[in-house]
C-alpha cells in the first residue's frame, strides 16, 4: 500500500503550495491513492475540482501529514475515487455539477447540488444550456415486503434550512434513508473567483453562519501560508478565544436541543439561557454577538474590548455555577436516557472510512482533532485534552459535547490570562507570483478544510469544505433500524450543516 509521500513523490510538485506538498500525477498514481484510501491508513480530506483538473487531498492518520495530488482532465473525465472509496461519493458529483468532469466509473452519476433549475449546465465550467427534458431525480429503490415510503422536506416545521429526506420503511422501523440536499447553494466558489482577498473573507465567513469565525480562520489561514505571513501572537489568542466562544455557544445549543427532541424542554430552555450569556460577552467583547467578519486575513480586525474579557469571566462563572447541575439532570433522568443510550448507532469502522470529524468521529472513536493534528497556533502552547467514547450513539455524541463544553472552559480562561499587549493584525503581501495555501481549522462540528490560490490581491480560486461532506452520509447509516419518531433526536445529535454542504 503507497504511503501518502510516495504519492506526492510520484507527481511533479508544484512550487508556491503552502504549507503542505501539491504534486500534479498521472491517472495510475490517482488510482493508486483512491485504492490506499479505500485500504485505510490514509483519510480524504477533500475532493474538489477545476475547469480541467481534480484535486484530492489526503491524511495520513500515522504520521498526521496532509498531501494535495492533482490531475489534469484533458478529455474532462478522471478516474473515480468513490468506486473505490464510497465517502468520496458526493464530492465527485459536486465536481460534475459545478465543472462538468466526469468520474469514470463512478457507482453513481446522480447530480448533487444541480437540481436542474440553474441557469446553465456545469456554471464554472463549460457553462453549457440546461437541459430541457432533464429527468426526475431517482432516489434509490428498496426492496422486501410491506415497505412503504415517507418523503419529509424540503419544507420543514421550524425555522431550519430545506432538506428532502426519503425513508422507507417497514412499520415504524427505517429500512433506508435517503438524502437529497442543494437546495440553500449560494454559489460561493463562483463569487470568490475574481474576488479581493477582504471581499472573498466575507464571503468565507457566510458559508455556515454558527461556525463564522471557524470559517474565518481557515480562509485566513489559507491566505497566510500562501503569502507566508506571521500573524501577531496576540491576534492568534484573540482568534482562538472567539472559536472557543463560538464552540461553547454551539454546543450548549445543541445539547438543549437534543433533550428538546427528547420532549425534555427543561434541559433546553436552561441550555438556551446559558447559550444567550455566551453570545452576549461576545457582543460586549468584539462588538458582534457571531463575531462574524472579526478573523481577518493578518489577524482580526479589531481588539477586543477593554471591558471585554470581564463580560466573558463573568459569562464563564455563570456556566461553571449553572451547568453541571444540567449534566446532572440529564444523567440521571430515566426517560431522557431510554431516548438516547443505543439510539442512532455511528460505527467506529465507519467514522474511521469517512474521517468523520468533531462530536460525530469523537463519540465513535476516532481520536482526531485538527487543533491537535495537524496543529496550529496558539493550540500548541495551550492545554486541552480531546475526549473520545465509542457507543457512537446520541448519548455518546450529547457527552462528547459536554466534554468538550468544559474543556472550551479552561481554554478560554487560558486564552485571557495569555492576552499580552501588541498588534493584532499584519498587512498582506503584494505578491506578483501566483500561489497557493491551504488550511485546515476545528470548528464546532468538526475539520474545515480551506484551499485557494491567490494570484496578486486575487482569488483566483477557493474551496472550502464543510465538516458535514463526511457527517451527512452517516446520518443515513446510523437510523437505519431504528424508528422513524427517532429520526429528529438522531439529526440533531449530528446538526450538520445544509448551507456548508451546499456551497
Amino acid at each position: 500500500m503507497p504511503k501518502l509521500i510516495d504519492l506526492i513523490q510520484a507527481g511533479r510538485k508544484v512550487e508556491r503550495h503552502h504549507p503542505w506538498p501539491r504534486a500534479v500525477v498521472d491517472d495510475d498514481v490517482w488510482r493508486s491513492a483512491a485504492s490506499a484510501l479505500a485500504d485505510g491508513g490514509l483519510s480524504l480530506l477533500g475532493l474538489w475540482g477545476e475547469a480541467s483538473c481534480v484535486h484530492m487531498a489526503i491524511l495520513d492518520d500515522h504520521t498526521s501529514d496532509i498531501g494535495v495530488i492533482s490531475l489534469d482532465c484533458p478529455d474532462r473525465q478522471f478516474p473515480s475515487v468513490a468506486a473505490y472509496h464510497p465517502p468520496a461519493l458526493r464530492l465527485e458529483r459536486t465536481v460534475h455539477d459545478l465543472f462538468g468532469l466526469q468520474a469514470a466509473g463512478t457507482p453513481d452519476p446522480r447530480p448533487w447540488l444541480d437540481h436542474g433549475r440553474w441557469q446553465m449546465r456545469f456554471p464554472l465550467g463549460e457553462r453549457l444550456d440546461p437541459s430541457p427534458d432533464a429527468a426526475p431525480y431517482q432516489f434509490l429503490p428498496a426492496e422486501g415486503d410491506s415497505l412503504h415510503q415517507i418523503p419529509v422536506g424540503p419544507v420543514h416545521a421550524g425555522i431550519i434550512e430545506p432538506g428532502h429526506f426519503r425513508f422507507t420503511a417497514s412499520g415504524e422501523t427505517v429500512v433506508r434513508l435517503e438524502q437529497r440536499l442543494g437546495y440553500t447553494h449560494k454559489g460561493i466558489e463562483g463569487l470568490m473567483a475574481g474576488s479581493t482577498v477582504e471581499q472573498a473573507a466575507r464571503l468565507a465567513g457566510r458559508v455556515s453562519g454558527d461556525s463564522t469565525v471557524a470559517y474565518g480562520l481557515a480562509f485566513a489561514q489559507a491566505v497566510e501560508a500562501a503569502q507566508q505571513i506571521a500573524v501577531p501572537p496576540r491576534a492568534l489568542l484573540l482568534r482562538a478565544l472567539m472559536a472557543e466562544l463560538e464552540r461553547l455557544a454551539n454546543h450548549l445549543g445543541d445539547i438543549g436541543a437534543i433533550c428538546n427532541d427528547a420532549s425534555f424542554a427543561l434541559m433546553q430552555a436552561h441550555c438556551a439561557v446559558l447559550r444567550e450569556c455566551v453570545l452576549r460577552a461576545a457582543d460586549a467583547a468584539f462588538g458582534h454577538r457571531l463575531m462574524r467578519d472579526l478573523v481577518v486575513p493578518g489577524g482580526v480586525a479589531r481588539d477586543i474590548a477593554s471591558d471585554g474579557p470581564d463580560a466573558i469571566r463573568a459569562a464563564l462563572d455563570q456556566i461553571r455555577r449553572q451547568f453541571p447541575a444540567l449534566v446532572e439532570l440529564y444523567d440521571n433522568t430515566a426517560s431522557l436516557q431510554d431516548r438516547t443510550v443505543t439510539t442512532g448507532i455511528v460505527t467506529p469502522a465507519l467514522a474511521r472510512q469517512f474521517a468523520a470529524g468533531g462530536y460525530v468521529g469523537r463519540a465513535s472513536g476516532r481520536n482526531h482533532d485538527a487543533r491537535r493534528r495537524p496543529g496550529y497556533l496558539p493550540y500548541d502552547g495551550l492545554r486541552f485534552e480531546v475526549p473520545v467514547l465509542s457507543d457512537g450513539d446520541v448519548n455518546a455524541r450529547v457527552w462528547i459535547r459536554i466534554r468538550e463544553v468544559e474543556q472550551s472552559l479552561a481554554l478560554t480562561d487560558q486564552i485571557l490570562i495569555g492576552l499580552e499587549a501588541g498588534p493584532v493584525r499584519v498587512s498582506l503581501q503584494g505578491a506578483t507570483e501566483a500561489s497557493e495555501g491551504m488550511a485546515v481549522v476545528e470548528g464546532f462540528r468538526g475539520d474545515i478544510l480551506a484551499w485557494l490560490r491567490l494570484n496578486g490581491d486575487r482569488i483566483e480560486r477557493c474551496h472550502l469544505r464543510d465538516p458535514s461532506w463526511f457527517q451527512w452520509p452517516l446520518l443515513e447509516a446510523a437510523i437505519e433500524g431504528n424508528i422513524v419518531a427517532d429520526f429528529p433526536l438522531c439529526n440533531k445529535s449530528f446538526n450538520c450543516s445544509y448551507s456548508g454542504q451546499d456551497l
